[in-house]
């Protein structure tokens, strides 16, 4: 039996999977309820504050002000819309590509009720943390050139339209997770959606004024290195927490998210220092999220030794990837998104199918999906999920961007981007020097 397998009794009852104990029958677990509590804790501050200092101190002065403030936005906005609607799309039982409109508003779900053996609110509001930081990630392909209101007018409609499909194809009793697609804590759902989206996003807006010829370094590598810690320490609730339980399954998935993290970013320094000189803390740390990006779908069903060699990789592709999009395609993906995400992710859904049988000795994993007999089998179902996620959410945000572009506008015009975001978006500046 895999991790994935047994996560399942818990949320037997939320999705109305045949078989499943009614609500009232299940019994409340503190332990399991105290776990996921503090892991919910833990994903909130990946965002709130670890992605804003990372992106914030990433880049221009001018603009710092502007990042966090879109990070805190789309926090807000996002929490409603799941609330209104997002949730029960996702995991209402609807079919198998969409939800339905039972529990919208969290109608009927009392502080009684139940997903398994934790109380259905805090599962809405744990899922509620993945659905502010998706879009929230997405900021890094437009960064200093988007308009606010199309900042939050796109982040609502991508939410709704990507985000929400998909999770529900993986996690809500959709298509995908019929078919056995081993996505632990969100591979597909968060990096691959949220890395295609920012480079469709880099590509329509084209590049900031003066890319690539003008210089652009970050402009706080404290604050980045700050928000970088914040982020690899909330990544234990995010993988961790995804077990739905506190047990063996979350301690597994928070030991192998660590080690993908260290070796990622040891990986990227020691690639960075052979090719240019000198390890840089910019190299240290986008290595580090680059490894915790490829384990995040594979953490529940591979074990260390498998984690060791998905850091190695994710250090060495996901460096790659990022040279290959800026020096050679040319594309302005600001803040490396789907070089270091979005490749992580499609890198790491991919191993998970690899990595997780059971005869690879020190680096076995734990099985694959019920009714794939072979690495074959399990692999292909990864491929399907990669594909078709990659198609599907490149085509809506597109259209997403187009509509948007149409109603307000998308880009700020060339002397406001010159000026910067901070003081023609907010009329605030992120540092203010007397």
């Amino acid at each position: 039996m895999t991790n994935w397998q047994r996560t399942l009794p818990a949320l037997a009852v939320l999705l109305g999977l045949p078989g499943a104990v009614l609500a009232g029958e299940a019994e409340m677990s503190g332990g399991n309820t105290a776990w996921i509590l503090t892991s919910t804790a833990l994903v909130l501050f990946m965002t709130l504050p670890g992605l804003a200092l990372f992106y914030g101190g990433l880049v221009r002065s001018k603009n710092v002000l502007s990042v966090l403030m879109q990070c805190f936005a789309i926090g807000g906005v996002s929490s409603i819309l799941w609330l209104l609607v997002g949730y029960s799309l996702a995991f209402g039982e609807g079919n198998a590509y969409i939800g339905d409109f039972s529990k919208v508003l969290m109608a009927g779900i009392g502080r009684d009720a139940l997903a398994g053996d934790i109380p259905e609110a805090l599962f809405m509001l744990f899922q509620m943390t993945f659905a502010i930081i998706t879009p929230a990630l997405i900021i890094g392909g437009f960064a200093e050139r988007m308009k606010f209101s199309a900042v939050l007018l796109f982040s609502a409609l991508w939410l709704l339209a990507v985000y929400v499909p998909v999770t529900h194809w993986v996690w809500g009793g959709g298509w995908l997770g019929q078919m056995g697609l081993y996505d632990f804590a969100g591979g597909v759902v968060v990096h691959i959606t949220a890395g295609v989206a920012a480079l469709v996003a880099a590509i329509v807006l084209g590049p900031r004024k003066g890319f690539p010829g003008t210089a652009m370094p970050p402009h706080n590598m404290t604050m980045t290195l700050t928000g970088a810690g914040m982020l690899w320490v909330g990544w234990f609730g995010f993988n961790g927490g995804s077990a739905l339980a506190a047990n063996g399954d979350a301690a597994m998935a928070m030991l192998v998210t660590h080690i993908a993290a260290a070796t990622g970013a040891m990986t990227w320094m020691f690639i960075e220092w052979k090719r240019f000189g000198k390890p840089s803390a910019l190299g240290a740390v986008t290595g580090m999220v680059a490894g915790l990006g490829t384990i995040t779908p594979a953490s529940g069903f591979i074990g260390p030794g498998g984690a060791l060699v998905l850091g190695l990789l994710a250090g060495a592709v996901c460096f790659g990837a990022t040279m290959y999009i800026k020096r050679v395609l040319k594309i302005d993906d600001s803040l490396d998104v789907f070089p270091v995400h979005g490749v992580g992710g499609i890198l790491g859904t991919f191993l998970a199918g690899v990595l997780s049988a059971t005869s690879l000795g020190a680096f076995s994993g734990y099985g694959f999906a019920e009714g794939n007999a072979t690495m074959g089998d399990q692999v292909s179902v990864q491929l399907i999920g990669i594909v078709s996620v990659i198609v599907f959410t490149a085509v809506v945000t597109w259209l997403i961007l187009k509509v948007v572009g149409a109603l307000v506008g998308l880009r700020v015009s060339e002397e406001q981007e010159q000026q910067g975001l901070d003081i023609h978006s907010h009329e605030e500046r992120g540092y203010d020097i007397h």
